[in-house]
């Protein structure tokens, strides 16, 4: 009975040869090949340190640029306001504009200007309508009012140019000869010279702003303007120079002075503490921050009270 249970055909017999013949070599085989275990990803790998770096770069220029972007927003939302000496009969809306005042104040400045209002002294700007009174004490000791000077009869002769027979003049400018006072003209007195349009007047009162008044013709080259052509228009009267009070100021109000940089300044600052009162310009030929050049042009603008 049992052997018939045990009891294979041919094939079946052949197929159990090549079964334990096959369970054969694999043993065999398992036995004489090493056992390799099986790669683990290590996270000081090159190429994985190189792939963090990237992604870490990439986070840090991101939050980078969001940083610059935003900051770069709050700057165009925030104007920046330039505290600089400036006359209110004199300045235009650029000059305003940078003091901080908005557009519908400064129209009615200049609308009250046209009417032939003036400001006589500086508490007279105070009057203006919706300027805050901590607006106008900020701006109180920058407000400097040139005294009235009365241009001579030939100043007001006008040179019309009519473009057409019996039409309306088109452009207005002064007859040769014409002599304007270049430390108290306005933008509509210098767009009158020949040569003269909005962009340059603007530059030429911002400029004497800053400065406090221009002592020559030839300082109109700083910029980057031709004085030899424009010599034969203006007069300089240097008595209408505003000048800095040299024992009094900071160095941060004197440095806004186009002469005076930072570390002449601080010396000047120096000074006073160490020394007392600057009496004259001699005293800042001790310091090597001054040159004989600068000594000829802060002459005109300094005052020693």
């Amino acid at each position: 009975m049992w052997k018939e249970f045990f009891y294979f055909s041919l094939i079946e017999r052949r197929g159990v040869i090549v079964i334990a013949v096959l369970i054969a070599i694999v043993c065999v085989g398992a036995w004489l090949i090493p056992n390799h275990p099986m790669p683990v990803v290590d996270s000081s790998h090159e190429q994985f340190q190189e792939e963090y770096l990237a992604f870490m770069n990439s986070l840090e220029r991101v939050e980078k640029e969001q940083k610059d972007y935003s900051s770069s927003t709050r700057y165009k939302k925030q104007k920046e306001i330039v505290l600089v000496d400036f006359d209110p009969n004199t300045a235009d809306s650029i000059e305003f504009s940078c003091l901080g005042l908005p557009g519908w104040m400064i129209n009615n400045i200049h609308n009250y200007r046209n009417k032939g209002g003036r400001f006589k002294k500086a508490e007279d700007f105070a009057k203006i309508y919706g300027l805050k009174e901590e607006q106008y004490l900020a701006l109180l000791p920058y407000i400097q009012i040139a005294p009235i000077h009365e241009e001579s009869k030939d100043s007001l002769r006008l040179l019309v140019v009519e473009t057409k027979k019996d039409s309306f003049p088109k452009t207005m400018k002064y007859e040769k000869g014409t002599i304007i006072a270049l430390n108290s003209a306005d933008t509509f007195q210098l767009k009158m010279i020949p040569g003269i349009g909005s962009a340059i007047a603007r530059s030429i009162i911002s400029y004497r702003t800053q400065l406090g008044g221009f002592y020559s013709i030839a300082q109109l080259q700083e910029i980057n303007l031709r004085a030899d052509s424009l010599v034969a228009w203006f007069d300089v009267k240097q008595d209408l120079i505003q000048r800095l009070s040299i024992n009094k100021m900071g160095i941060d109000r004197l440095r806004k002075h186009p002469y005076i940089n930072f570390y002449q300044a601080k010396a000047i600052v120096e000074h006073r503490k160490k020394r007392g009162k600057i009496k004259d310009l001699e005293d800042l030929k001790l310091y090597e921050e001054f040159t004989q050049s600068d000594m000829e042009r802060l002459k005109h603008y300094f005052q020693f009270d």
